[in-house]
């Protein structure tokens, strides 16, 4: 079974990744437009009339706005908690063909088992995922203030993983154009982990089993790709983490694609 991964768009503007394993094809989270996600599944040879399902982490817009015509238009499951649930739908003024798992439990979509855990986050219920399939495990933290210990541990089998570094401290200390209660929000222990934490994080984790690392929700303002790469390098490279494929998901392309079958160049 060929296993793929592509960020499609990952950003304070929309997040959106689309996984393909045999003939099971999601999304994780439709943050989007709807046009830009058939643009960028397109670009892909693929179309969303051919999705399995689409897995909700959280109903922030910037996670689930894609939803707005593909959640009415398409007959295809959205795989989310209750209140996450409710709360797109109230926000939304939409009906989702939802299969309601309970978070911490483990469910199928299509051909695939998807673990769903908590994260500290300012929405209702917010989560993670971890999605097993037959050439490893793969993980999706795109929202988190800080890395429990529970969240390190669901994620340490990942062979890829998708966190998020959202900003880098400094930046954001001496950005001009937020107040200091939205600093404090992000900064937050249920904010967006900064590239230290992002870091920190994954060196916690270990390597043992992780190939494949994609940084995203970078921040436009408050981030740099070079500097989210230079953190999470540094503290790979003082744990002796070699052999990990480190990729930052942008906002406004998709990633490159990867096969969890191969090995990382």
């Amino acid at each position: 079974m060929s296993v793929q991964l592509t960020i499609l768009g990952s950003g304070s503007a929309g997040n959106c990744a689309y996984l393909e394993a045999g003939d099971t094809r999601l999304l994780v989270d439709a943050g989007l437009s709807a046009r830009q996600i058939r643009l960028r599944l397109a670009a892909l040879g693929r179309s969303v009339e051919t999705l399995t399902g689409i897995l909700i982490t959280h109903e922030h817009s910037d996670h689930v706005q894609g939803l707005d015509v593909l959640g009415p238009r398409l007959d295809v499951p959205v795989y989310c908690n209750r209140l996450t649930k409710e709360a797109v739908e109230y926000q939304r003024q939409i009906r989702l063909a939802s299969r309601v798992f309970a978070t911490g439990a483990s469910f199928e979509a299509g051909g695939l088992t998807v673990e769903s855990f908590s994260v500290p986050h300012d929405a209702q219920d917010p989560v993670g995922f971890l999605v097993h399939t037959a050439e490893g495990s793969i993980g999706f933290l795109t929202d988190l203030g800080h890395a429990t210990r529970l969240v390190i541990e669901r994620v340490r089998s990942a062979r890829a993983l998708l966190i998020e570094a959202n900003h880098d401290l400094k930046l954001l200390q001496e950005d001009t154009r937020r107040p200091w209660s939205t600093k404090q929000r992000i900064m937050s222990r249920h904010g967006h982990l900064s590239n230290d934490a992002a870091a920190a994080a994954v060196a916690e984790m270990g390597a043992e089993h992780l190939r494949f690392l994609f940084l995203g929700h970078l921040s436009r303002d408050c981030n740099r790709p070079e500097l989210a790469r230079a953190a999470v390098r540094e503290r790979l490279s003082a744990a002796e983490a070699s052999g990990i494929r480190l990729e930052i998901a942008g906002q406004d392309t998709p990633s490159q694609t990867i096969n969890l079958a191969s090995q990382p160049a």
